[in-house]
């Protein structure tokens, strides 16, 4: 069994982590091919995406408390095999309803590994480094979504869209295997909650009515939510209205990801001359010139892949500078409930982000105009959450910047 703050707990915890981000962007390439199997439109495909990020939010609500009492270790061990056996339900599918149904299903398992992965943090480290560790996680975690979704398109041509959801399954069943075997336990006795209802209610009504709280995962959702509405669509703007290879689709998202690891590690370096939430603003700020710079080339009739690759691979050098912060900022009040801070905390950002996404497939006209706009605007409220919110209502150790510094 690994030391909790061993480099290598660090990197099985950003593996366990990383379930999330593969569950949502190794199928990406495949949407379009899910719609024609199916004869499902672009709505109804996004809805796999839509839903699974509604179920990963409210699965959070509930294995939050109950990691806060019997510990991360069992909770995560039983989120990771409740996923595997969905994506074998999801590879099974012959139908669209019967595939969002599974992709609910998976939702509830691979909830645990993001929530559970946040808390532990928040278990080892004191606020100050956590934002530290939680930007170095992300920068690992980073390598997922910038294999996945070529791996995802390799898959798809050479086997189909089901061989996706095995491999996703054989993933989470391997990770509950080395959770179990080299993870150690990291919430303390001392720190672990009762699950009466009325704990549980109080618990969440303490953490939910902390303004600070609610600043930082306001600001977390709305910048996430701008990041989701690419992930919704961008295949359908890249490979149906731009003509890129289902193939070619993860060669393009990973200069996105490029971005974002360059942003985790500006986050990194920058902390160690500034304050938390002054790396936090400046993230916020490039996330803007991003959104509104693609947003602007949409309006102005530009289409081709780079007026839509190279704004948003901005847009997200600030999500990488931005995610860290506001994760622990979020989490800095709540030591001794780290689980039902990081459950509120995601079910926040998922549910949000949920409702970004089925906006994008609602409205999508089939060009880029729908999505690039929609980007612009999360990421101007998310400037204004910060402005309106955290800068006022700081996080202790996290000592805001005037806008104008």
């Amino acid at each position: 069994m690994l030391a909790l703050t061993s480099t290598w707990t660090t990197i099985l915890l950003a593996a366990a982590v990383a379930l999330g981000p593969l569950a949502t962007d190794m199928y990406l390439p495949a949407l379009p091919q899910i719609g024609s199997d199916f004869g499902s439109g672009a709505d109804a495909v996004q809805l796999t995406l839509s839903l699974y990020m509604a179920g990963f939010a409210l699965a959070q609500l509930v294995c939050g408390p109950i990691a806060d009492r019997f510990g991360r270790k069992p909770v995560m061990i039983a989120g990771f095999l409740l996923f595997a056996i969905a994506s074998v339900g999801c590879a099974l599918a012959t139908d669209i309803e019967t595939l969002i149904l599974c992709r609910f299903l998976q939702a509830l398992g691979g909830s645990a590994g993001p929530v559970l992965g946040r808390a532990a943090i928040r278990d080892i480290y004191t606020p100050r480094e956590a934002a530290k560790i939680l930007a170095i996680l992300a920068s690992i975690m980073a390598l997922a979504p910038a294999i996945a979704p070529t791996l995802g398109g390799l898959l798809v041509t050479g086997f189909g869209w089901p061989a996706i959801f095995l491999a996703l399954g054989g993933y989470a069943a391997v990770m509950a295997v080395v959770v179990a075997i080299g993870i150690p336990e990291s919430l303390r006795p001392e720190h672990r909650q009762p699950l009466r209802p009325s704990s549980l209610l109080g618990n969440y009504r303490r953490i939910a009515t902390d303004v600070s709280f609610l600043g930082y995962t306001l600001t977390n959702a709305l910048i996430f939510s701008g990041l989701f509405a690419f992930l919704s669509g961008s295949s359908f703007v890249l490979i149906d209205f731009l003509g890129v290879k289902p193939e070619h689709f993860g060669l393009f998202f990973a200069c996105m990801v490029a971005g974002y690891v360059t942003g985790n590690l500006a986050s990194v370096r920058l902390g160690n001359r500034l304050e938390p939430d002054q790396v936090l603003l400046r993230g916020l700020v490039i996330a803007v010139a991003g959104g509104s710079l693609m947003a602007g080339l949409a309006m102005a009739e530009v289409y081709n892949v780079w007026a839509v690759i190279l704004p948003q691979a901005l847009f997200m050098i600030g999500v990488g500078m931005v995610m860290p912060q506001t994760m622990a900022g979020a989490m800095a009040n709540f030591p001794t409930m780290a689980g039902s801070a990081s459950a509120l905390f995601g079910f926040t950002q998922m549910a949000v982000a949920a409702c970004g996404g089925a906006l994008v497939g609602y409205l999508h006209d089939g060009t880029s105009l729908v999505m690039a706009s929609v980007i612009a605007i999360f990421a101007v409220a998310a400037l204004a959450s910060y402005l309106l919110l955290v800068q006022r209502h700081p996080a202790p150790s996290l000592k805001p910047v005037s806008f104008t510094e």
